[in-house]
């Protein structure tokens, strides 16, 4: 479903979004951009985790995401992007069920994990193909089994790499970081920003 988030000056929409993810929407209405949102139909499942780096997991799947959408929209940049959380050098994405959740959780919170997100910009009119990720090292905090218990039963977990979200745990999951702290909630919008800055310049 296309949501159009469009410029108030300019009565246009700069870029599409293809992502149904709330927090990345968040990010970038901070960071001041303007855009439409309209996700892609990809099918995760289909790219397998097995014989391949967790960096280029997500920037294929990034690709792909994009590629679907900007196939519609030959003349517009298309942002595509996945995020992963990655352990001991396996692949974690979002649980499938509580169960699931509460099985990530607690292998996660045994050591330090890696937050990795793959972005892709496409626009098929002009020739752009942009890949890349971002990584942070995510340092948490050793939760006591009243705390799983209660992010389990918060349903927070959903639809989140990993079976957690730093904007809702915070300070309760986890000590400190070594990165991109926008990179854990979905985006590193530093980097996308300075590369969509480079991108819509372009005539």
């Amino acid at each position: 479903m296309k949501r159009l988030r469009m410029d108030s000056e300019n009565r246009k929409p700069k870029f599409i979004l293809a992502s149904a993810s709330p927090q990345r929407e968040k990010l970038l209405l901070e960071a001041g951009f303007n855009f439409d949102i309209i996700p892609s139909k990809v099918d995760e499942s289909l790219y397998p985790t097995d014989s391949i780096s967790a960096q280029l997991h997500t920037e294929i799947l990034a690709k792909a995401k994009a590629l679907d959408v900007a196939q519609n929209y030959p003349s517009m940049l298309v942002l595509g992007s996945d995020c992963v959380v990655a352990i001991d050098d396996e692949i974690i994405g979002k649980p499938n069920d509580a169960a699931h959740a509460q099985e990530i959780v607690r292998k996660l919170f045994a050591k330090p994990h890696k937050v990795i997100t793959g972005v892709a910009f496409i626009c098929a009119e002009k020739k752009i193909e942009r890949v890349f990720s971002e990584t942070t090292l995510v340092y948490p905090k050793k939760l006591s089994e009243s705390q799983i218990a209660a992010h389990i039963a918060s349903g927070q977990w959903r639809g989140k790499a990993g079976g957690y979200g730093i904007q809702d745990c915070g300070d309760d999951f986890v000590d400190h970081i070594e990165g991109s702290f926008s990179n854990v909630i979905g985006l590193p919008i530093e980097l996308v920003a300075q590369n969509l800055d480079e991108l819509l310049a372009k005539k």
